[in-house]
C-alpha cells in the first residue's frame, strides 16, 4: 500500500498518484509510519461504485489518459462481471436492453479505445428518422445520406458494450474490479493524530474490508447509496406510465435497399419507437400505462406483434379500443388495417414475431439530484439523473458527464494538485498529518468545473424531454393543433432540422 504523497515544487507542493513509487528520504520513513498506523484499509485516488457502462467507461477514461494513468483507481460492482467479461453474442439473438449511442459518445468511446473491442456486427447505424403525431398524424422526417457518413445514432446492446470496456480495462490493467461485492455501508474517516481522514470517504464492502478514498464516484444508478451517503436530495416525478421493451422480427427482407430508419409515434398515453438492429430484428420500447405493460407481458407473440403493427398503423381511438379485447387481438388488428389508410412507406416494416422472454417493462420517472459533487464525492450517470427514453438520450448523457469528470481530473492533475482540491498546496514539512489536514481543504471546490460543465446542461434535456411528453399526453384539440402547426413547420426547415440533428448527435 502506498501513501498520500507531494514533491516540492518551486513554492508550491505538487501532487503524486497514490500508485507512483515514492522517493527515498523523509517521505520513505513516512510511508513505513502509514503501514504502522492504518489497517485493514486500502488508500486509493479513485473508487467508482457501479460497473455499469458509466462506472466501467469513467474507470476505462483514467487509465486510457496520459495524464491520470497513474492514479490508484478500484471499481466496486455487485454483479458478477465474469459473464460481461466472457459475453459470446448468440445469432439472431438481441438482447432487450439496448442503447441509442450518438455519434459524439461513440466518438468518446473511440478515443479511450474501447469501441475497437465492440462486436461491430451487432450494432446497428441509423441514418433517418420519422416522428410523428398519433392524433393528427402531422411528422417531421429527418434523413442524413449514409455515403456522407452522416449517422443519426448507432444501436448497440448494453451486453455488447460492456463486453467492450471490461476487454479495453483488461487490456490496459491497473484497475482493481471488485465485483460480487456489496458496499455495506460509507461513511468519513477518523482523525487518529496521525492521519485526518476526515473528510475522505471510507466505503466498507463484503468481507469487512474498507476502500479509502480520495475521490468517491457513485456510477450506482438511480437508487445511489453514494448519492445518499452525500446527503444529495435528487427531485423530480413518476410519470406513471411504464416503458414496455422487447426485441422483435421485422418481416424479411421487407426494406430490401432501404436506409436504416428509427421510428416513433406519440400516443395520447407515451410515445412508441422501433429501432434497428442488424438484419431483419429492432428493438422496441413503448411507453404507456401501468395496465396496458402489464397486458403486453401477458400477450402472445402473434398478438403482441399485432398490437406493435396497430400501435404505428392505426388511429388512438382503434389502439384503444383494441387494448380493451381479451381475445381476437390479431384477427381484430388484420381488419382494421385493411380499412384504414396509411402511407406503407412512412411506417416501419411490420412485426412478425417477437423474441422468446425478451417484453419486459419499467416504471418510467424523471429525477434529477440537486447537485452532482460534494466533499470528495462526484456523481455520474443516473444516479445524477434520470431522464424520460423518449429521445434516448440515458446513456449519452451519462458518457457527457465522463467527459466532463475526465477534463476535470485531468486539469487537477496537470496543474499539480489534488483531484479533489482546489488550489496547489504550499509546501510545509514532510509530515504525514499535516498532508492529510491540508488535502482536506476546499475539495469540493475541485470538482466545480464538473459540475458547472454538466448540471445546467442535463437540466436543459430533462426540461426539453419532459415537456415534449406533457405537450403530446394531451388530446385537447387547441394543443393538438399548436403542436401539429410547429412540427409541420419545423419539418420545412432544413437548416433547423440539421442543427437539432447535429445538437442530439453530440457532434464534436
Amino acid at each position: 500500500m502506498n501513501s498520500l504523497r507531494y514533491l516540492r515544487q518551486g513554492s508550491a507542493a505538487v501532487f503524486i498518484p497514490l500508485s507512483s513509487k515514492f522517493p527515498v528520504g523523509p517521505q520513505l520513513l513516512l510511508r513505513k509510519r502509514y503501514y504502522a498506523t492504518v489497517t485493514n484499509a486500502d488508500l486509493y485516488d479513485v473508487v467508482v461504485v457501479g460497473g455499469g457502462p458509466a462506472g466501467l467507461s469513467l474507470a476505462t477514461s483514467l487509465r486510457s489518459s496520459s495524464v491520470t494513468a497513474g492514479l490508484r483507481v478500484a471499481l466496486v460492482e455487485g454483479l458478477d462481471l465474469a459473464h460481461a467479461r466472457n459475453w459470446k453474442s448468440e445469432p439472431e439473438t438481441y438482447s432487450n436492453r439496448v442503447s441509442s449511442l450518438t455519434p459524439g459518445s461513440v466518438g468518446f468511446l473511440t478515443d479511450i479505445g474501447a469501441w475497437k473491442h465492440v462486436q461491430r456486427d451487432r450494432v446497428q447505424a441509423y441514418h433517418g428518422m420519422q416522428v410523428w403525431d398519433g392524433v393528427s398524424g402531422s411528422r417531421i422526417e429527418f434523413n442524413w445520406n449514409s455515403s456522407a457518413s452522416e449517422t443519426i445514432a448507432y444501436m448497440t446492446e448494453n451486453s455488447n458494450l460492456v463486453h467492450g470496456l471490461l476487454s479495453r480495462i483488461s487490456e490496459l490493467g491497473g484497475v482493481e474490479i471488485i465485483d460480487k461485492t456489496r458496499v455495506e455501508s460509507i461513511s468519513f474517516g477518523e482523525d487518529n493524530g496521525e492521519l485526518d481522514l476526515r473528510t475522505w470517504p471510507v466505503v466498507e464492502i463484503t468481507g469487512g474490508r474498507k476502500l479509502v478514498a480520495r475521490l468517491l464516484v457513485g456510477a450506482d444508478g438511480a437508487n445511489s447509496p453514494v448519492r445518499t451517503f452525500a446527503g444529495i436530495e435528487s427531485r423530480g416525478w413518476d410519470y406513471e406510465r411504464h416503458g414496455v421493451v422487447a426485441t422483435v422480427k421485422l418481416e424479411e427482407g421487407s426494406r430490401v435497399g432501404v436506409e436504416k430508419t428509427a421510428y416513433q409515434r406519440f400516443l395520447p398515453t407515451g410515445p412508441v419507437a422501433l429501432l434497428p438492429l442488424p438484419g431483419d430484428f429492432a428493438t422496441l420500447v413503448w411507453s404507456t400505462t401501468p395496465q396496458v405493460a402489464a397486458k403486453l407481458k401477458t400477450l402472445a407473440p402473434d398478438e403482441f406483434s399485432a398490437m406493435v403493427n396497430a400501435a404505428f398503423r392505426l388511429s388512438h381511438v382503434d389502439i384503444d379500443y383494441i387494448k380493451g379485447l381479451s381475445e381476437g387481438i390479431a384477427g381484430e388488428v388484420q381488419w382494421r388495417e385493411r380499412v384504414s389508410q396509411f402511407d406503407y412507406t412512412r411506417v416501419p416494416a411490420r412485426v412478425v414475431g417477437v423474441q422468446d422472454k425478451s417484453v419486459a417493462s419499467f416504471p418510467l420517472k424523471m429525477r434529477h439530484a440537486d447537485s452532482y459533487i460534494a466533499e470528495r464525492i462526484a456523481l455520474v450517470g443516473d444516479a445524477a439523473h434520470t431522464v424520460h427514453p423518449l429521445a434516448g438520450q440515458g446513456l449519452n448523457q451519462g458518457i457527457g458527464d465522463i467527459q466532463s469528470l475526465i477534463e476535470t481530473l485531468e486539469a487537477a492533475v496537470q496543474h499539480g494538485q489534488d483531484i479533489g482540491n482546489s488550489s496547489l498546496l504550499p509546501f510545509v514539512t514532510p509530515n504525514i498529518s499535516n498532508i492529510f489536514s491540508l488535502a482536506n481543504q476546499g475539495s469540493i471546490l475541485s470538482l466545480e468545473p464538473y459540475y458547472s460543465a454538466q448540471y445546467f446542461k442535463n437540466d436543459l434535456m430533462l426540461g426539453v424531454v419532459d415537456k415534449l411528453h406533457k405537450l403530446y399526453s394531451t388530446t385537447s384539440a387547441p394543443v393538438v393543433a399548436l403542436r401539429s402547426l410547429g412540427l409541420s413547420v419545423v419539418n420545412t426547415m432544413g437548416g433547423l432540422k440539421s442543427l437539432i440533428m447535429k445538437q442530439a448527435a453530440g457532434r464534436r
